[in-house]
């Protein structure tokens, strides 16, 4: 059976923090989740579970799943994981922050390239140390606007006390997929000056063009040493509330520093959350190759928009995630377009100054849900500018 994106599934009373955070009255397109259901064999493994009637402590690595992960990986990327390499994690959140703490102490630097995912900035400053910005370069295009890294300031961001460096690929909230080469030459950078890489690719399932995404992990055996990678189902399949997530470290003296982190302070995956992502995993191909070219309709259905209707108003063309970088600094917005766009269009986005050094004039538009959803947020956007 196909999926029907299109269908509105009223989400508010739910306990959502997506619908239930704001007023009735404000269309959410904030909370990285997505408005759709999620594939029919998931909800139907998940139904099964709740049928089950009992619900006690999950086994903290469930063989299959670990099996279905491995196997997974060995299809998409080509690369060979073995199950006890796998550590499982309730969401990105937690895993940046017990990556954190696990390398170096207390003042010591860790290195991002804003703007950049606000978790990744309160991870940082949550375990006490340092943030070192190297912040992405703008490189606009005639229709969209872009970023690239600047490799002198990526490396000059680097200090004698810096020890772990977050990357997030695809990144949040630019859509931006580094290419093979600069992954090695921020590698090869992060070798010279003996950093810890934790790669975060939660969105690299969600490719939005012909792109095909690289694990920083495959670059080379070296690279892998000193790599953790993070990933779930839960942003490709919209599971996040299920709380299953993972990291893979083939290293063992960083995966024994990482478990040594967490020990006694993050909990195990709940029993729905790993029957939801074994399902997602086995089961949830056909979904997702009707759901990618959906959500590049909803972001090119925005750029047009924007092109005709807010010329004022730039955007980013995410070549992966569903997230969309909005660029207000040129439009009449007066203060903070994130507080207008809520107050004056009752949209709720996120607030671009949240994400770091470059996000200031900014608000990052999530494009994950019904068109008609999308079309009526943006109509209010545009009313409001119109009232000025």
């Amino acid at each position: 059976m196909s999926a029907n994106f299109d269908r509105i599934i009223e989400r508010r009373g739910s306990g959502s923090a997506k619908w239930g955070f704001y007023d009735a009255d404000v269309l959410p397109l904030w909370v990285a989740d997505m408005d759709f259901a999620v594939p029919e064999p998931t909800q139907k493994a998940l139904n099964a579970r709740v049928n089950h009637g009992i619900f006690g402590y999950a086994l903290s690595e469930l063989p299959i799943l670990l099996d279905e992960i491995c196997q997974r990986t060995e299809r998409l990327y080509g690369w060979k994981v073995l199950p006890k390499q796998i550590m499982f994690f309730p969401g990105l959140t937690s895993a940046l922050n017990a990556l954190c703490r696990a390398f170096g102490k207390r003042g010591d630097g860790v290195l991002v390239q804003p703007p950049i995912y606000y978790p990744f900035l309160t991870a940082i400053k949550n375990q006490g140390r340092d943030i070192n910005h190297a912040a992405l370069k703008r490189n606009d295009r005639k229709d969209c606007i872009g970023y690239e890294i600047d490799f002198d300031v990526f490396e000059g961001a680097i200090t004698a006390r810096t020890n772990l460096f977050l990357l997030c690929n695809p990144h949040n909230p630019v859509g931006h997929m580094h290419s093979t080469e600069n992954l090695e030459r921020m590698a090869a950078i992060c070798e010279r000056n003996d950093l810890v890489i934790c790669s975060d690719e939660i969105h690299c399932e969600l490719l939005l063009d012909s792109k095909c995404h690289v694990p920083t992990a495959t670059l080379s055996p070296k690279i892998a040493s000193r790599c953790i990678t993070l990933m779930a189902p839960s942003k490709t399949f919209n599971l996040a509330g299920l709380c299953c997530g993972y990291a893979i470290i083939q290293n063992p003296t960083l995966l024994e520093q990482v478990r040594k982190a967490t020990a006694g302070i993050i909990p195990g995956i709940n029993v729905m959350g790993l029957a939801g992502a074994l399902a997602a995993y086995q089961h949830g191909a056909q979904w997702l190759s009707e759901l990618l070219p959906y959500l590049a309709a909803n972001r090119d259905y925005v750029i047009e928009y924007l092109r005709e209707n807010i010329p004022a108003i730039r955007t980013t063309r995410p070549e992966a995630t569903y997230l969309m970088w909005l660029d207000c600094s040129a439009s009449a917005i007066p203060g903070n377009p994130h507080e207008f766009f809520l107050q004056k269009a009752k949209v709720a986005l996120n607030d671009g100054e949240m994400f770091g050094p470059g996000g200031k004039g900014f608000v990052r538009l999530n494009l994950a849900c019904p068109r008609s959803t999308l079309a009526e947020a943006l109509q209010r956007m545009h009313t409001a500018l119109a009232a000025l």
